[in-house]
């Protein structure tokens, strides 16, 4: 595709020194230290943009224009560099149909186009909309309804009642209800079943990676809202609730009856100890443990989780304890030794 044509399926304004810039031939993208001549990478934070001297792309992505590189001026360049992605690769889709070895309830329901792989299993009175594309081993529980354009890739699970909405996509090995984490003690000490009888219901537009559990309630549901996004190696309590555009990171816990609201972000190895609220668009940073609610639009760091800002400088301060430390013992031995 032509520079100038990739301009304009972009919505971009092409900037360049010479006019026959448009006519280059982009063959594909690169990030700035592995692109060569063809490809066209992108700048979407102005701190790497002394990489772009050594960079052999032939153009770039980026808000404003770049000395000596032909330029997409773009108003979120890291956007158009996606946009531009889905352009030159889109992964492989299996042709519609159902294996051979596929294995189909006679009351379950597969809407059109879709595509079945081999040794799926499909429960009874399970609902699939169209286009669904069910990779090799996918297994989907009875009494599931599932809406359109549903993917799900191998050795991913949907168990028994669970629902899932449109265009929602799960990654290898991904668990949709598996039973929440409840048990009662009995007198002599030993731990009773409790039964995981509600469901786990994912709306329109979420994508769960690899490995991830979003487990059923013990009564009513599990919900993961409209348009989220779960990392790999995430763990969702019974009953919790993942808000609208969530991002959370890989290696984050939700302890049972967390309720996360809107444009929250959990990044990795984030812990909530369950039955609290983080409110809408918090930031939870790496490695914290939070025990509490956290108010609207705040950012909060460390474990037990507090205040950014304030994190900051309490580790700063802890790296000086020890000499803080000394510093004490000094200044008590001299008003010692002056009584």
């Amino acid at each position: 595709m032509k520079l100038k044509d990739l301009a304009v399926k972009l919505e971009c304004t092409l900037e360049a020194a010479d006019a026959a810039a448009g006519e280059l031939e982009i063959i594909g993208l690169q990030g700035m230290e592995h692109a060569r001549e063809g490809q066209i990478t992108f700048l979407a934070n102005m701190k790497y943009a002394p990489k772009l001297k050594e960079t052999r792309a032939s153009a770039v992505i980026a808000a404003q224009a770049v000395p000596g590189l032909p330029t997409l001026l773009s108003p979120n360049p890291y956007l158009d560099f996606a946009r531009a992605l889905d352009l030159y690769y889109q992964p492989p889709r299996p042709k519609p149909g159902i294996h051979p070895s596929a294995a189909i309830a006679e009351t379950a329901v597969i809407g059109e186009g879709a595509s079945v792989g081999a040794f799926v299993s499909v429960g009874e009175h399970v609902v699939i909309g169209r286009n669904a594309v069910l990779h090799p081993h996918v297994v989907i529980y009875e009494g599931a309804v599932i809406g359109d354009d549903f993917t799900a890739h191998s050795h991913s699970s949907v168990r028994e009642f669970c629902r899932v909405g449109n265009r929602v996509i799960l990654q290898n090995g991904a668990v949709i209800g598996g039973d929440g984490f409840g048990f009662a003690k009995r007198g002599d000490n030993t731990h009773k079943k409790i039964a995981q009888s509600g469901v786990t219901v994912i709306e329109d537009d979420v994508e769960i990676q690899c490995l991830t559990t979003v487990d059923r309630a013990t009564m009513g549901e599990t919900r993961v809202k409209r348009g989220a996004k779960i990392d790999s190696l995430v763990q969702i309590g019974h009953a919790c609730v993942v808000g609208e555009d969530n991002i959370i990171c890989s290696q984050t816990g939700l302890a049972g009856s967390t309720i996360l609201e809107r444009n929250v972000l959990l990044a990795g190895q984030v812990g909530l100890s369950g039955h609290l609220t983080v409110h809408e668009g918090a930031i939870v940073y790496a490695q914290s443990g939070v025990g509490h609610d956290v108010p609207a639009n705040t950012r909060i760091s460390g474990s037990p989780a507090f205040d950014a800002s304030e994190w900051l400088r309490a580790i700063m301060a802890f790296k000086k304890l020890p000499e803080m430390l000394k510093t004490m013992r000094e200044l008590k031995k001299k008003l010692g030794d002056a009584e």
